[in-house]
């Protein structure tokens, strides 16, 4: 089943039920403990986040870095680079 066609079962469900506030108590819960669930790949604790500065701060040192090329725009650069 496409991503589309979920939504269209999922607000079509919603449809029945929206008169109801009990149900509708309990769909608004359920969600919220799956978005608690779903973990952001971008999230890290303080250790990790000031490792992540030591490491780049002892790769500038030893000069590895990158640097914008002249009339290039930080995507041109990711991709020279092969981040993207």
């Amino acid at each position: 089943m496409t991503t589309l066609q979920l939504n269209a079962e999922f607000f079509t469900l919603m449809g029945q039920v929206a008169d109801d506030e009990v149900i509708m108590q309990k769909i608004v819960n359920y969600l919220k403990t799956l978005v608690k669930k779903k973990k952001d790949p971008t999230e890290m604790t303080e250790e990790e986040f000031f490792a992540k500065i030591e490491k780049s701060e002892k790769q500038f040192e030893e000069g590895k870095f990158t640097t914008l090329q002249p009339g290039e725009n930080v995507l041109d650069m990711l991709k020279r680079c092969g981040y993207v």
